[in-house]
């Protein structure tokens, strides 16, 4: 059931899946409890971590009852995670943070301010990257103004943790089983005739991981050449071009440029 929060702001319900993540998740936690818009729900998913991840959440649960904890009883990965979320959400928008990213206090007042006025379906923004330690990395994605189908494929410029989507205009919202699986589900949305957009301001921080599968170039590279023959069924000649794409906005970025998008990385699922 959807519902709004009578007499106040449509609810957001925020999406985190987590594995492993005690060195990062207080501080997911935290700066979503910081939002100026209070009007959120955070449901974050644990995809049987080994380590005290859901000790730690727990503690802030029993202050914070906004916080939702659901365990899985056995790994399946990001798109997995996030989908038994997006099924437990109450929300009228949904919006997508990993548990070792972070937002800026007015990202959730800043967007819903953007999707209201516009009356949009699926919205972005433009974040920063940070280091593992958390310091910042002088590097921004920025948001182009709109992103269709034939932008997307080719330049993976819409950060998950900058994602907003209203359940009131797309009824289906689901990410299907493919890495990247962030990547496949925006794709999907675009094919079907929806456009994003982008608020092109700073609002989300993403941290870069050392030695995370996500971080391993090739891996991630043949990941979206699988994206592209098998979802979304392109021939060898338009996989080649967009694929070419994609990696001469990959090598800027790697090369220190202010890039308009980097590599799409599901940091959570093993």
């Amino acid at each position: 059931m959807i519902y709004t929060i009578k007499d106040s702001g449509p609810l957001v319900s925020i999406i985190t899946p987590s594995y492993n993540s005690s060195a990062f998740i207080k501080e997911t936690i935290e700066s979503v409890q910081a939002q100026s818009y209070p009007h959120w729900e955070m449901i974050i998913v644990d995809d049987k971590s080994k380590d005290d991840s859901v000790h730690i959440i727990h503690e802030y649960i029993k202050t914070e009852p906004r916080i939702k904890l659901i365990p899985l009883t056995q790994n399946g990965g990001a798109a997995r995670a996030r989908n038994v979320a997006i099924n437990e959400a109450k929300g009228e928008y949904i919006a997508f943070l990993d548990s070792d990213d972070l937002w800026f206090p007015t990202k959730l007042e800043d967007q819903v301010t953007f999707m209201q006025k516009g009356n949009l379906a699926f919205s972005f923004t433009s974040y920063s990257l940070m280091d593992e330690k958390g310091n910042p990395m002088d590097i921004e994605v920025t948001a182009p103004e709109t992103v269709d189908y034939q932008y997307l494929i080719g330049n993976t410029t819409i950060g998950c943790l900058t994602v907003m989507l209203d359940r009131r205009q797309i009824k289906q919202i689901e990410m299907p089983v493919i890495q990247p699986e962030d990547t496949a589900l925006w794709l999907l949305l675009l094919r079907q005739g929806y456009q994003a957009y982008g608020l092109q301001k700073v609002l989300s921080k993403y941290r870069i991981v050392r030695n995370s599968t996500s971080r391993n170039k090739l891996k991630a590279a043949y990941r979206y050449w699988k994206l592209l023959r098998s979802q979304e069924k392109l021939n060898l000649i338009k996989t080649n071009f967009y694929f070419s794409k994609y990696a001469y906005h990959a090598y800027n970025k790697n090369r220190g440029k202010r890039p308009t998008s980097i590599p799409s990385e599901g940091k959570q699922g093993k």
